[in-house]
């Protein structure tokens, strides 16, 4: 398996099941993000859905964006955004 296939993690009536056998390496095309349009190899990790893939950063920042949605802040909902970009306030 190459370092862009263990990027990208797939969702859906497609997913492949652990329990396969493992096909022989073949060169892939790589697979962009829907939103932000960088490869795999650009970004740390990237959900791919049936027509449609999320990179982990665009991923983070639509979470941020849920939370911060209804405009104050809850104390759970901040400690949920500190896990998540590694601050403290």
């Amino acid at each position: 398996m190459s370092d862009n296939e263990k990027k990208v993690v797939s969702i859906g009536s497609k997913a492949k099941k652990q329990s396969e056998k493992k096909e022989p390496e073949v060169k892939r095309e790589l697979e962009y993000c829907s939103f932000c349009g960088r490869p795999n190899t650009m970004v740390p990790k990237l959900v791919k859905g049936p027509g449609v893939n999320i990179c982990s950063e665009c991923t983070l920042i639509a979470v941020q964006y849920l939370i911060l949605q209804d405009g104050a802040l809850s104390g759970e909902a901040q400690k949920i955004l500190d896990l998540l970009w590694g601050t403290k306030r």
